[in-house]
């Protein structure tokens, strides 16, 4: 689908040169033409148009001076700077181009007629004037000689296995008779046959084929030679064999051409000499003679030189150049170039670029020179409009219009599926006239025709200078019959430009010259200018690269210039954004590229950038982006279909493939939705597989205030039943499928319903009122699809179809409901739904359509139906596992049935519901609330038991539940409920303080002990052992018990301030000595750090006997008996786990994890202690009023100091990098291998240490608190 675009033409003008052109070579690492004439040799310089050396083969008599002579070949050889010449007189001249001196490096008595040059110039074959080939190497050292023409087939003879005569054989449609045909006779060669040879290598240079004409016949025939000048096959006889001869550089085939009895046929012929495809030149028979067939480098393009015979009725024949390319095997005339008579411009010789493969050059009479650059481009239509077609024109010769045309789905150029579409018809032809000569001169003068309006083009030529441009407006003017072109030439440009896109809207042009540079090209101004191309930073805009294809598009309000160079590089701009992309297209807002990675990206344009656009073309794998999806290997973008979701890809072979990229897919369906247009949106996702939840979720609020209208638009039960059944509460723009512009986003819906049932509820209202018996079987689907599902509502709607009046035409019965029920519900469940309904004509017809076995189902339903009421919707509730609703039932069947009531209750633990069937005052309610009790006495929830025992009045079980709970005021309250005496309560007292004061709750205990066993001493004893001083205190005096102060109060403050010190004394020793601890372990572990540094040191000569193994080894073992251990006991119970982790903490000298016990260890003693300041600011109050000063104050002081050196120590142990330092390995510019692996190792080692992280984070100091007294000042 694509076609051959001329770039750029340079057309030479004639030199002043003696002689005529005979044929020429190019120097490809000057640029010139050496070009051989009857005379000698002139070296021509395209760009220049001068010559810029000549030398003359007549001074030393290569040549006769009369201008008789021929040169039959010239080569040029670069890495010796000469020129290989061969004449037709035998001799083999070697020039240098620098000195011009000559040396003959042979000659041939019998004359020569061809001379030709491996492509590797490491050989040289020359064909003599007595039919002989002579083969030398590059030296000219005669390597071996033989004789065109042998009888001999060759090395690669066919091989016969015997099997038949050919008369028994079998021949296909023939018949038997071909058998019997004598081979016919073979005709001569063509009258305007020159009978010279016609040497052609293949790419690789191993092979050679000789077209020669066979002295005995009289005909022509290609013999294939190896590189050794083997013969190795010979071509089978073909009639009309003619003397073009081109061996394909790939080496597949070799091209010539046959005059057949209708028809002038390009031929082609394997390496084993057997035909192999041919394709018809579209000239009649006997019209025209082929000249030369030339494959280009690439054996892409097949150059045909061809000349019409001269006749009476044609006097002056016209020559013609066709380009010919394959694909899929047909074959497509891209090109014809018409130089007119032969003796206005007849063509010496042609020849393809060797470094740039679509370069032609074109050598004719009058040293007239052409230079064609050709490029492959796709020439499709430009309309953005729904009613705009997606067309691709593709050039296939000049006959096709009178054809009727087809699109070939599949297969392009095969026999593949073809649809007719409408005939095209010429509407109208214009002549071009330029003014001058030229066009007839060159046949290709204008180039890069576009069409800008409806009556206007524009197309560009050279100058008169070969570096200028001249940019020409072509006016269509329909006032004569036959149209006319207006042409007028407002600009010209210093430059070649080799490419141009438009942009209609802004009536703007970008130019790209043959150096990058982009021009832009005002041409709907009244005064057309040409200005160089800015970027946004207002630099001018030039690709580093020329690029083949280029293209306009808006990003971020900015015109951009898109470029894609041949070597796959994709610039924006001046920017290279990708290096890998082969074919690119704008459409609309997305920019669609394929990639070496066979990959098809589409990247949208709309609010984005340039760096956004690069980062974008350089991802590779994004997960569930829909910017990218997999193509065929080798696919290029063909067109794409506007308004549309279609894109055309062309695969090597030929194919064509259409497939929807799901950014366009997601786009044209964002724009569907948002144009209410839901039964569009609707069947292209359902058609591409699209999660049809997207319809709503692309936004919410849109689609719920226009349910009726979706249902409207869909009108099908079908299609709405499989929306509903695709719902999910997923968010499907933000997982599945996200928009390419953030900004485009829609809120959600707020509500507090789920997805799924708000959609159901809003789809089933509007279903209802549209048209409820037409949409039944959706209603009931969006029940069904509710979190729970609503199959009792089912149910009661298919109930009531069956109740209703005869099912009226359209509408559903009952029967079919239910059977389109069983696809969405399992009919076990749907089953035990049906007999929850309590109706069993509905069970028997959800039964009927199951799998039950009748002798299963009908007894128990029997049995069912002879129950009471109430005890029958028991039953079956129990069944059904329905427990509160069986308790609802089973309470109204009567007291009779109470033993099974509280049995329900108590097997299902349905306490709660139970006691709200009963009054507070019946026995049916005490004894389920004396089952609840003990119920939560078993789950060891006394307290909870004691208070359901005291609501019902059972006040003995209340009391042992609060007793059992520590509740000792809710005990006080059961016992006084059950009239305890005097003794009996103190009795129980007693009993209470004492556990209470095992639980350390003196406070509690003295209460108990003063206020109802009347033991007020006892009480005072307990609350100076709790270091309740004040309570203890207020009974001393309100008991007038002085006596205590001295004999228990005084000695008890002083014990407990005598205690504060030590332990004070004794944690701040601790503290002191962990802390040095800890910073010997530190500076010891910055130590080891420090060698491995120095681990591969240079100086250390023992570096390389260390191994990675090693390392890991001894890092692993120092920590196994703390790993295994931690695997042993990890099934162990909680106490054991916790011993396990204070022995991983370990403070044993040595340990791996010494530190972070360290860590562990002083941030307990820092809390302990920062813990003591309420306790010992109410012991320095009491100090104080007793009149202990000094001890007070001796008490303050060492707290204070206690508190002061660890908040200055606690930035020093608890630093800021703390948290990283054992978890980051040593990376950086000195670290080796083994220092990092060693590194690594150590990390492995500390990482139960990591996990432990708020050992990290040092210990927060309450200084709220108010504890010092302020007596002493």
């Amino acid at each position: 689908m694509r076609n051959l675009k001329l770039l750029r033409t340079q057309e030479f003008q004639p030199v002043q040169a003696l002689g005529n052109p005979q044929c020429f070579s190019i120097r490809t690492d000057r640029g010139t033409l050496l070009i051989g004439t009857e005379y000698g040799i002139v070296e021509l310089d395209p760009v220049t148009q001068e010559v810029t050396n000549e030398v003359y083969l007549t001074a030393e008599g290569f040549l006769p001076e009369d201008g008789s002579g021929h040169i039959v070949g010239i080569e040029d050889l670069p890495d010796q700077e000469s020129a290989c010449v061969a004449t037709a007189t035998g001799d083999v001249i070697l020039c240098n181009l620098n000195t011009n001196q000559l040396e003959c490096v042979g000659s041939v008595e019998g004359g020569l007629t061809v001379m030709s040059w491996s492509p590797d110039q490491e050989l040289v074959l020359l064909a003599t004037g007595q039919q002989t080939l002579i083969l030398m190497t590059r030296d000219f050292e005669p390597i071996t000689e033989s004789h065109i023409h042998q009888d001999d087939f060759g090395e690669g003879k066919f091989i016969t296995v015997g099997w038949g005569k050919k008369e028994t054989q079998f021949h296909g449609s023939a018949g038997k008779q071909a058998a019997h045909t004598k081979p016919m006779e073979m005709p001569p060669a063509s009258p305007w046959d020159d009978h010279r040879p016609r040497i052609t290598w293949r790419g690789d240079g191993q092979y050679f084929a000789v077209s020669a004409v066979c002295p005995g016949t009289g005909a022509r025939k290609i013999r294939v030679w190896s590189r050794e000048l083997v013969l190795q096959t010979t071509s089978e006889p073909v009639p009309g064999l003619e003397q073009a001869l081109a061996w394909k550089p790939s080496g597949s085939l070799i091209a010539s051409t046959q005059d057949k009895a209708n028809k002038h046929d390009v031929v082609f012929f394997e390496k084993n000499g057997l035909l192999h495809g041919e394709f018809t030149l579209p000239f009649e028979k006997g019209q025209v003679k082929v000249k030369e067939l030339l494959w280009n480098s690439e054996s892409v393009i097949l150059a045909v030189w061809l000349e019409e015979l001269k006749s009476e009725s044609n006097p002056q024949p016209k020559a013609y150049v066709q380009l010919w390319t394959a694909g899929n095997y047909h074959w497509y005339l891209k090109q014809s170039l018409h130089f007119g008579s032969s003796e206005d411009s007849p063509i010496v010789s042609l020849a393809w670029d060797r470094e740039i493969p679509y370069r032609l050059h074109v050598l004719c009479q009058q040293w007239r020179h052409f230079c064609y650059d050709w490029q492959w481009s796709t020439d499709r239509s430009t309309g953005e409009e729904a009613s705009d077609p997606a067309h691709v024109a593709v050039i296939d010769g000049d006959g096709h219009v009178d054809k009727e045309p087809t699109v070939k789905v599949g297969a392009v150029g095969g026999s593949g599926f073809k649809v007719s579409v409408a005939v095209p018809r010429l509407e109208k032809s214009y002549r071009i006239d330029l003014g001058d000569n030229r066009e007839r001169k060159n046949p290709l003068g204008l180039r890069l025709v576009t069409w800008l309006q409806d009556d206007l083009f524009l197309a560009v030529s050279q100058g008169l200078l070969p570096a200028q441009t001249i940019i020409h407006h072509l006016n269509l003017s329909s006032s004569a019959e036959e149209g006319r072109v207006d042409i007028s030439s407002p600009v010209s440009v210093d430059g070649v430009v080799i490419s141009l896109c438009c942009d209609p809207k802004n009536k703007v042009v970008a130019l790209q010259l043959s150096d990058g540079q982009i021009m832009k090209y005002l041409w709907g101004a009244e005064m057309p200018t040409v200005i160089p191309w800015l970027s946004s930073s207002g630099a001018a805009v030039r690709f580093p690269s020329w690029c083949v294809q280029t293209a306009l598009a808006m990003i971020g309000g900015e015109e951009t210039v898109f470029g894609l160079t041949d070597r796959c590089r994709f610039f924006i701009n001046d920017v290279e954004v990708a290096s890998n992309v082969t074919s690119f297209a704008i459409h609309d807002e997305f920019l669609l590229v394929t990639t070496h990675s066979h990959t098809c990206q589409c990247l949208s344009l709309k609010n984005t950038s340039l760096k956004a656009l690069q980062s974008g073309l350089g991802s590779t794998s994004v997960p569930n982006s829909e910017t990218l999806r997999k193509v065929e290997r080798g696919s290029r973008i063909v067109t794409i279909v506007p308004q549309d979701t279609k894109l055309i890809l062309q695969v090597p072979r030929g194919n064509l493939e259409t497939i929807h990229h799901r950014a366009l897919v997601l786009a044209q369906v964002r724009k569907w939705l948002d144009r209410l247009q839901f039964k569009e949106a609707f069947e292209c996702m359902r058609k591409l597989r699209i999660n049809l939840n997207f319809i709503y979720d692309h936004n919410p609020k849109v689609f719920l205030e226009n349910v009726e209208t979706f249902i409207k638009q869909i009108d099908s039960v079908n299609y709405i039943n499989l929306f509903l059944a695709e719902l999910k509460e997923e968010d499907f723009t933000k997982t599945m499928y996200p928009p390419l512009d953030p900004s485009s986003t829609h809120e959600l819906h707020s509500s507090n319903s789920k997805k799924v049932d708000l959609i159901c509820d809003a789809m089933r209202t509007a279903m209802e009122n549209i048209s409820a018996s037409k949409y039944c079987l959706s209603i009931l689907t969006s029940h069904v699809k509710k979190s729970p599902p609503e199959l009792a509502t089912v149910l009661q709607r298919i109930r009531e179809l069956r109740e209703q009046a005869p099912a009226t035409a359209g509408s559903v019965s009952a029967e079919e409901a239910l059977k389109y029920l069983l696809y969405l519900v399992d009919v076990g469940e749907l089953y035990d739904h049906s007999l929850g309904t309590y109706d069993f004509d509905l069970v028997i017809m959800v039964a009927e359509k199951s799998q039950k076995d009748p002798k299963e189902y009908l007894p128990f339903l029997n049995k069912l139906k002879k129950m009471e009421s109430n005890y029958q919707r028991y039953c079956i509730d129990k069944y059904l596992k329905r427990y509160p609703k069986a308790l609802h039932h089973l309470r109204k069947c009567g007291a009779e049935h109470f033993s099974e009531f509280l049995n329900l209750v108590k097997d299902q633990n349905l306490y709660n519901e139970a006691l709200k069937l009963y009054l507070p005052d019946t026995p049916e309610y005490k004894a389920i609330s004396c089952a609840y009790g003990e119920y939560l006495i078993q789950k060891h929830l006394p307290e909870q038991a004691g208070l359901i025992f005291f609501r019902c009045r059972a006040f003995e079980k209340a009391l042992d539940a609060f007793l059992m709970s520590g509740s000792w005021q809710q005990a006080l309250c059961s016992a006084s409920e059950l009239c305890f005496t005097e003794d009996k309560l103190a009795s129980l007292a007693r009993s209470m303080a004492g556990k209470l004061s095992e639980k350390r709750k003196y406070t509690d205990a003295a209460i108990l002990l003063e206020q109802y066993a009347k033991d007020y001493e006892e009480a005072i004893l307990l609350l100076l052992e709790g270091a309740a001083w004040d309570e203890a205190l207020r009974l001393v005096y309100k008991y007038r018990r002085t006596d205590i102060l001295e004999t228990n109060f005084k000695p008890s403050l002083l014990e407990v301030q005598r205690n504060h010190l030590a332990f004070l004394e004794a944690q701040k020793a601790a503290f002191s000595r962990y802390r040095t601890r800890l910073s010997v372990v530190r500076e010891l572990k910055q130590q080891a750090r420090n060698e491995l540094l120095d681990f591969e040191a240079p100086n250390c000569p023992e570096s390389d006997l260390f191994s990675d193994t090693s390392s890991i080894v001894t890092a692993s073992d120092t920590s196994s008996k703390y790993t295994h251990s931690n695997s042993r006991i990890s099934a162990r119970s909680s106490k054991n786990r916790r011993k396990a982790e204070r022995k991983k903490h370990s403070l044993k000298e040595g340990n791996p994890l010494e530190d972070i016990a360290l860590l562990e260890v002083l941030g307990e003693i820092v809390r302990s202690v920062d813990g003591l300041k309420d306790e010992v600011h109410c012991l320095l109050k009491h100090l104080v009023l007793f009149g202990y000063d000094g001890q007070a104050q001796k008490l303050q002081q060492a707290l204070e100091e206690t508190l002061q050196l660890m908040e200055h120590t606690l930035p020093e142990i608890w630093s800021p990098d703390l948290q990283q330092s054992p978890a980051n390995p040593i990376l950086g510019p000195n670290s080796t291998a083994n220092s990092i692996t060693a590194a690594y190792s150590q990390q492995k080692m500390t990482t139960p240490a990591v996990q432990d992280s708020e050992l990290f984070i040092p210990p927060k100091l309450n200084k709220s608190t108010q504890w010092k007294l302020n007596w002493e000042q």
